[in-house]
């Protein structure tokens, strides 16, 4: 778990998000927001998979923002299923970036609801990475967009996720030609995987950020 001492309050649309912020090792090319799952199924910043990836992205030379979505936590404000939680992620980009000009690539990911959200705040903020690890495509009654520039977003899912089928996944990429790297034996909550996903990450991030476009499969 990320160090608790690394607390911030950030002012959102609804009032205060509680974040955790990690630093980016380096100098620091980017700032990423990484949002977390369902918070009706318990999901909150200090979820294992979310800061699993905040740690490959800060490895990566990204600070890292990780916030308690409204109503989470102490974040202020109520549960919105998604629409109103995207506003949130774009005030905390925001926050962000004016924390840290220099640092001029925007990451925004999340993992399930989180990658849910990330899709609507991807169309407002264009980020250089759209990080998608098991995220809800397909799967909520007020559907997501699809992603605001394929050949820069990286989807990420397990093999046996039994909570977002990887067929659902494979619908929402396959229109728009978006490889999805699969996890073999994988649950939806990287269950014994997370070392693995981390290598994952820092394997095919990087790949996204050059632009070089095949990703493949993980195996």
């Amino acid at each position: 778990m990320l160090k608790p001492l690394n607390q911030l309050y950030i002012p959102g649309p609804e009032g205060i998000l509680e974040t955790i912020y990690l630093p980016a090792q380096g100098s620091g090319r980017g700032v990423a927001v990484i949002n977390h799952p369902n918070p009706l199924q318990g999901g909150t910043n200090t979820n294992k998979v979310i800061q699993t990836v905040a740690k490959a992205l800060s490895m990566l030379g990204f600070h890292c923002y990780l916030p308690n979505l409204r109503g989470v936590g102490n974040s202020e404000g109520s549960h919105d299923y998604g629409r109103g939680e995207a506003d949130d992620c774009i005030a905390v980009i925001d926050y962000a970036r004016s924390r840290h000009p220099e640092a001029v690539e925007l990451a925004i990911g999340g993992f399930s609801f989180g990658g849910y959200v990330s899709l609507f705040a991807a169309q407002q903020r264009g980020p250089d990475l759209l990080l998608l690890v098991a995220p809800a495509v397909n799967h909520y009654e007020n559907r997501e967009p699809a992603a605001a520039d394929a050949s820069k977003t990286l989807l990420v899912h397990g093999e046996a996720d039994e909570i977002v089928g990887l067929e659902k996944a494979f619908r929402w990429a396959a229109p728009q030609n978006i490889p999805v790297v699969v996890l073999p034996e994988s649950s939806h909550f990287f269950h014994g995987k997370l070392i693995v996903l981390r290598e994952t990450l820092l394997r095919f991030v990087p790949a996204v950020l050059n632009g070089k476009g095949e990703i493949g499969t993980a195996n």
